[in-house]
């Protein structure tokens, strides 16, 4: 029998006849003993929650670059997403150095706001969970590209075959599925429309649920009838108005570097490093 009180019992203690106690008293025992299990119950509870909330890793929640990539695009300073300057070192026509200035970011929102009905149909399969957008100039002031990040619902296998279709059907270069672009007033880009589009660039990842585009066009505004995919314009020996222009080039080297930046940050936050 287990010690009480503190102490063992005694020989008298274990062989002297119990005596009769009166009700009163049984009744405050039971009450007392209730109120222990009570205590005890409580006890073990906060120690339970303490646990919890103090971070024992068999309660924390695992980390993956999903889960993480999903929810970046609110947990990440802007300037983090879209750099005030982006640094494009051999990005240009022939591996010139580019540089290119954020204008404006655009209010984040869901993908009406930034993509054409068709384009919307094409990722519906993955979903539209945000949609964040940066508009910026080259040092020279000469072109405008809008970059954003499409953040998706979709798992792993979803984006790996969202990529597959967009490399099999070659949807990256139909013109039907560019993106929109973000001019914001009062800025070199105001004048920056569905008519002025003249390359771009969309590419599904997989390692995170992301859809990256970019578009660009001429800074002076002028329309563009025939837009060419980044792909194409950026081919050696591309002859055309938007290729000598570097506009393919523009597209994705600011693409690239958001890309690069979105997953080097999602790799920091999942693996800190040490």
């Amino acid at each position: 029998m287990p010690a009480r009180y503190g102490y063992p019992e005694t020989p008298v203690e274990t062989t002297t006849r119990l005596r009769p106690v009166r009700s009163g008293r049984q009744r405050w025992r039971a009450v007392s003993a209730a109120a222990c299990v009570v205590l005890g119950l409580g006890l073990i509870g906060g120690a339970a929650t303490g646990a919890w909330l103090t971070g024992d890793s068999s309660a924390e929640p695992t980390r993956t670059p999903y889960a993480t990539g999903r929810t970046v695009w609110h947990s990440v300073p802007v300037d983090t997403l879209f750099p005030p300057t982006l640094k494009g070192t051999g990005a240009g026509p022939g591996g010139t150095d580019r540089t290119w200035i954020r204008l404006s970011v655009a209010p984040d929102g869901d993908c009406s706001q930034g993509l054409d009905p068709l384009l919307r149909t094409t990722l519906r399969s993955v979903g539209c969970e945000r949609m964040v957008r940066a508009t910026y100039t080259d040092v020279t002031r000469s072109s405008i590209t809008t970059v954003g990040v499409v953040v998706t619902e979709a798992d792993e296998a979803g984006m790996q075959a969202l990529s597959t279709r967009f490399t099999e059907q070659r949807l990256a270069g139909r013109k039907d599925l560019m993106p929109r672009t973000y001019a914001p007033e009062g800025t070199l880009a105001a004048g920056f429309g569905d008519r002025q589009r003249a390359s771009w660039t969309v590419r599904p990842l997989t390692e995170i649920p992301v859809v990256v585009f970019a578009v660009s066009g001429f800074a002076d505004a002028r329309t563009v009838p025939e837009p060419q995919p980044a792909d194409a314009a950026t081919e050696t020996g591309a002859g055309t108005d938007i290729a000598q222009a570097g506009l393919g080039h523009e597209a994705r080297g600011i693409a690239d570097r958001v890309e690069r930046g979105l997953r080097k940050t999602v790799t920091d936050l999942v693996e800190p490093p040490v």
